[in-house]
């Protein structure tokens, strides 16, 4: 078991994952989540703060609080993404982007999409250093995306015990994505939901796919990777269908990908030189001194 928690991966795998997650953290603040700066807004009484939150505790957020953090913490996770100092600058991201998501997460409505990217936040600063391209295997790096693997099928898994707890066999009989296309629908929700007993069939269907998720760890690499295309393909007909979108969740479960293999930045310098050489031509190499001639 323990080996499998620490089975070794490429540094060049951790050094994009690390990358991506950061970068996503500073995207997040100003695409997916600016609206948190608003509630503090709305009277402090509203605020009911998650349970760690409870037991910290923490203070209630305060306009200057909730800006310092917003600025603090995109300037920080952009320093990260470039790999420099990964323990002070990835325990510091991690730190303020959960205080982040406590506020945003405390006025009546929790997210469960958010669990896999956290878990990678609070791990990623024990993988060490990794440069992009290192084909050196190394353990804690597994380990931490191993970790972020198992927060990622979790929550697939416990997302099929909260429906059966709250929703028993109803929730795969009852009218969940009904409801879901009439309150947020796209023009491709209502196409589909014309054909007889196709949305009970879905719904069957998500709670088997959720319910059977664990099993990616038991697939061979080949049948795995598929398996995890599999997943991001749901998520792509929940967005086009019902517009809910799980980006986060995404983005944490790249730790499942051979992201060492994704290099945009040798990608975009070798398109540099082929743009600056369109016949694709060798460099002509420099002529050297004549080689001197003897006498004799």
């Amino acid at each position: 078991m323990t080996g499998w928690l620490t089975e070794a991966v490429p540094r060049g795998r951790v050094a994009a994952f690390r990358t991506l997650v950061y970068l996503f953290v500073a995207a997040d603040l100003v695409v997916f989540t600016p609206w948190v700066r608003t509630r503090v807004d709305v009277p402090g009484d509203l605020y009911q703060p998650l349970l760690i939150g409870r037991l910290l505790p923490l203070p209630t957020p305060t306009s200057a609080l909730v800006g310092v953090i917003f600025w603090v913490l995109l300037a920080v996770s952009l320093l990260a993404a470039t790999g420099r100092a990964p323990r002070l600058l990835g325990w510091t991201v991690f730190a303020l982007y959960f205080e982040w998501m406590i506020v945003a997460m405390s006025y009546g409505k929790v997210d469960h999409d958010r669990f896999g990217l956290l878990v990678a936040l609070a791990v990623l600063p024990t993988a060490g250093r990794a440069r992009h391209g290192d084909p050196t295997r190394t353990e804690a790096g597994g380990w931490a995306l191993r970790v972020t693997q198992i927060a990622v099928i979790c929550t697939y898994f416990l997302a099929a015990w909260a429906k059966f707890r709250f929703g028993g066999l109803d929730w795969a009989t009852g009218s969940v994505l009904a409801r879901a296309i009439i309150r947020r629908g796209t023009d491709l929700a209502d196409v589909i939901a014309q054909v007889p007993h196709l949305l009970i069939v879905a719904q069957f269907g998500i709670l088997a796919f959720e319910l059977l998720s664990p099993l990616v760890f038991l697939l061979p690499e080949r049948w795995r990777l598929a398996m995890v295309g599999f997943f991001y393909s749901f998520h792509l007909a929940t967005i086009a269908t019902i517009t809910i979108s799980f980006a986060p969740h995404l983005v944490a479960m790249t730790s499942f990908l051979p992201l060492e293999k994704v290099r945009p930045v040798l990608w975009l310098k070798r398109l540099l030189t082929r743009c600056s050489d369109p016949a694709g031509r060798e460099p002509t190499p420099v002529a050297g001194p004549e080689p001197a001639v003897d006498p004799a």
